[in-house]
C-alpha cells in the first residue's frame, strides 16, 4: 500500500480559509482511493469540517498555517466535528503541540451535551513531559482518556514535532495507534468497558461512548494545537467500483475446483450471508474473472462452534490451468499463520530475507482474533507489489511480483472455514 506520510515543510505562514470541496483524486493515491480513503484536510480546504453545535466553521480560533489546521490558543474557536457521521472507520492524521499543550480526538460524537466530550471518548493528545505526566498515565498521549493507559511500547516525538495518529473503530472494538504502535485496544460494547465507565465521570451521561454513529472531532482545549493530513475511509461505504464477489448469496462469480470427484454443493455453499467452506475434499472456489491490480477485502473465521483451527488460504493472480495446488500468490490463513507468504509455481516476486523459507515468507507478527472469531483481512495488490493486511495491521508486503491478470481463489484445505463481506476494488 502507498505510505500515507508526506513531508510537509514547517512555517510561520498562513492562508485564508477557504469552503471548496475536498478534492481526494489530487491528495490520494489510486490503490488509496480504491480503499475508500477520503480527505477531511488537504492543507486548504475546511469544507468537510463545521464547529461543535454550529452550522459552520467558526470564524475565530482555527487557521489554516502552513498546510496545518491549527486551533489557536485562547482563539476561542471552540471544537471542531465532522460534517459526516460515522460508524466504523479508519481515521490517520498528523498532530503536533506547543509546550504544555492538551487536546484530542473524540470519536461517536453526538451534539446533545454542551460538550463533545460528554459522548465522545477521546484519544489524548498531551505534551505529556510539560505536564509532568507519566507517559503511560491514563491521561497521557495516545491514552483512552481516562479509561485506558497506553502501551509500554508507546513512541512519541519530542515537542513541536508531529505525531502519526491511527484510530481504527470496527463492530465496537476500537484501537489507538501512536507513531506505528498499537497503545489501545478496548471492546465498547463489553461489560469491562460498562464498568469503567461507570466508576468514571463519564457515567454521568447516558450512552457514553455507545452510540452507534458519531462526528469525529479535534478539540480546542485552549492551547496551540496542528492537525495535518488528515483522511478517513468508512469501514461501512461502498469503494469506488466495488464489486460484490458474494453479491446475492450466490456462487455465480465464481467456479469450483476440487481434486476429488464431488458435488460442489458439499464443500461449498452460502448461508445468511456467509460462505462456508466444508474443507474436504481439496480445492479452491475461483473467480471467473482475472483481475490484476486491485483491494480485495473479506473476513474469514474457523468453524465457531468447533473452535478448531486449520488450514486454508487466499490466491492472487492465480494463472494455469487448475491444479492443486495453481500457479499464484497464497495469502496464508492457517491457523496462527495469517498474512505469511506463499509462493506457488515459482511466481516471480521479492521478499524479506530474513523471513523467506522456501517458498515460505513468515509474517512479521501475528494479528489473529482468537479461532472462531472473525478476522479482517485487506490483501493491495497494486502493480508490482503485494501487502497483506490482518486485522487493520500490515503484517507482510512483497515487491516485484509479477504483474499479470489472474484468478482469486479461496481455498477449501481440510478445515472448515466460513467467509463473508468479500468486496473488490479495482485500482485504476
Amino acid at each position: 500500500m502507498a505510505t500515507f506520510l508526506r513531508s510537509t515543510i514547517f512555517g510561520l505562514a498562513t492562508v485564508a480559509i477557504t469552503s471548496s470541496p475536498v478534492t481526494a483524486d489530487d491528495a490520494l493515491t489510486p490503490a488509496e482511493h480504491a480503499a475508500g480513503w477520503t480527505v477531511l484536510f488537504d492543507g486548504s480546504s475546511t469544507a468537510a469540517w463545521r464547529g461543535y453545535r454550529r452550522a459552520g466553521f467558526p470564524e475565530s480560533g482555527w487557521i489554516i498555517e502552513d498546510g496545518s489546521l491549527r486551533v489557536v490558543a485562547g482563539g476561542g474557536g471552540g471544537d471542531l466535528i465532522t460534517k459526516q457521521l460515522y460508524e466504523n472507520f479508519e481515521l490517520e492524521l498528523e498532530w503536533r503541540a506547543a509546550p504544555k499543550a492538551n487536546s484530542g480526538i473524540m470519536y461517536r460524537v453526538s451534539e446533545e451535551y454542551g460538550a463533545p466530550w460528554q459522548t465522545g471518548p477521546e484519544m489524548q493528545i498531551l505534551d505529556d513531559e510539560g505536564w509532568g505526566v507519566d507517559r503511560l498515565d491514563g491521561h497521557a498521549a495516545g491514552a483512552l482518556y481516562d479509561l485506558q493507559r497506553p502501551a509500554e511500547a508507546k513512541v512519541t516525538r519530542p515537542v513541536g514535532e508531529f505525531n502519526h495518529a491511527r484510530i481504527v473503530m470496527r463492530d465496537g472494538v476500537v484501537k489507538h495507534y501512536l507513531n506505528g504502535v498499537k497503545v489501545v485496544e478496548d471492546d465498547l460494547d463489553s461489560a469491562d468497558w460498562a464498568a469503567r465507565v461507570a466508576a468514571s465521570k463519564f457515567n454521568a451521561y447516558e450512552g457514553f461512548g455507545r452510540r452507534a454513529v458519531g462526528h469525529i472531532c479535534l478539540q480546542d482545549h485552549g492551547d496551540d494545537v496542528w492537525f495535518r493530513n488528515i483522511r478517513i475511509r468508512d469501514l461501512d461505504a461502498k469503494r469506488p467500483g466495488e464489486i460484490d464477489l458474494l453479491a446475492g448469496d450466490r456462487l455465480d462469480q465464481w467456479t469450483v475446483y476440487l481434486k476429488d470427484d464431488a458435488p460442489k454443493e458439499s464443500v461449498f455453499s452460502i448461508q445468511d450471508g456467509v460462505l462456508v467452506c466444508a474443507g474436504r475434499p481439496i480445492g479452491y472456489l475461483r473467480t471467473h474473472a482475472d483481475y490484476t491490480n486491485y483491494v480485495l477485502t473479506l473476513q474469514w473465521r474457523f468453524d465457531p462452534v468447533t473452535r478448531k483451527g486449520g488450514n486454508s488460504g487466499v490466491l492472487v493472480r492465480m494463472v494455469g490451468a487448475d491444479r492443486v495446488w495453481p500457479r499464484s500468490v497464497e495469502a496464508q490463513l492457517q491457523s496462527g499463520r495469517a498474512g505469511d507468504f506463499w509462493n506457488i509455481g515459482e511466481f516471480v516476486m521479492a521478499t524479506a530475507e530474513d523471513r523467506l523459507s522456501g517458498r515460505n515468507t513468515r509474517h512479521t507478527h501475528a494479528n489473529e482474533r482468537p479461532v472462531g472469531d472473525w478476522n479482517q483481512y485487506e490483501i493491495i495488490v497494486d502493480g508490482d507489489r503485494v501487502t497483506l493486511v490482518v486485522n487493520d495491521e500490515v503484517v507482510n508486503e512483497a515487491w516485484n511480483v509479477e504483474e499479470v491478470p489472474g484468478k482469486i481463489c479461496l481455498q477449501s484445505e481440510g478445515t472448515a472455514i466460513h467467509f463473508r463481506r468479500v468486496r473488490l476494488s479495482e485500482i485504476r
